[in-house]
């Protein structure tokens, strides 16, 4: 794996991750009744969510490449088109954030729990992996190395981004309900995953 394919990786997960989706609408709904305390447990669910999304996913993946290159290529060109399509809707998606403070006591297993079946039963999210994936490997190289390079890369990043949203929400709480902040994030997201999207075909194209 190049590191300009790495790097797209790495644009791309962090566009993706920033999407006000079901899983930030959670860390933001508990940050905002249960305060600082919810960000480590739903930071950590989040992280073993995507990972269960994404091993079911890597497991089709596998599976496809095994099967037929040709329609394993077309599936990373499908991915590429997937992502500048999401980037051009999310760009132009307003600023709301509807997410109503959950202030019932949980513990924080109760609450890493919750982001981990929010995370990882989500089919929409299986089957997005399911696209996104492929475009950052190479089917001439190893496979597994490539998965467990990207999975952690992702796991990390989205480790991270789950903290960023608890601390703004329960310590600036005007932010996350500011429909210009959401709509600057859903902006810089968007021109995320057009370049991310652009970039792996142009990375592709060059080889």
């Amino acid at each position: 794996m190049t590191f300009e394919i790495w790097f797209a990786f790495v644009a791309a997960s962090i566009a993706l991750v920033l999407i006000p989706g079901p899983t930030v609408l959670l860390v933001v709904s508990y940050a905002l009744g249960q305060g600082w305390r919810a960000a480590l447990p739903m930071a950590v669910g989040v992280a073993l969510g995507d990972f269960t999304a994404m091993s079911l996913s890597v497991l089709g993946i596998g599976a496809l490449l095994m099967a037929s290159a040709t329609v394993f290529t077309a599936v990373k060109w499908i991915g590429a088109a997937y992502l500048v399509y999401l980037g051009v809707k999310l760009f132009r998606a307003g600023g709301t954030l509807s997410a109503e403070p959950k202030t019932d006591a949980s513990t924080a297993l109760r609450m890493g729990a919750h982001a981990w079946l929010v995370t990882s039963l989500n089919p929409k999210g299986i089957l997005f992996f399911v696209a996104f994936f492929p475009q950052f490997i190479d089917p001439h190289l190893t496979f597994w190395p490539q998965v467990l390079v990207l999975q952690a890369t992702f796991l990390v990043i989205a480790f991270s981004n789950a903290l960023a949203y608890a601390f703004f929400a329960s310590r600036a709480r005007g932010l996350v309900r500011n429909e210009r902040v959401i709509g600057a994030i859903n902006k810089a997201g968007g021109s995320m995953l057009i370049s991310a999207g652009v970039a792996s075909v142009a990375i592709r194209s060059g080889n």
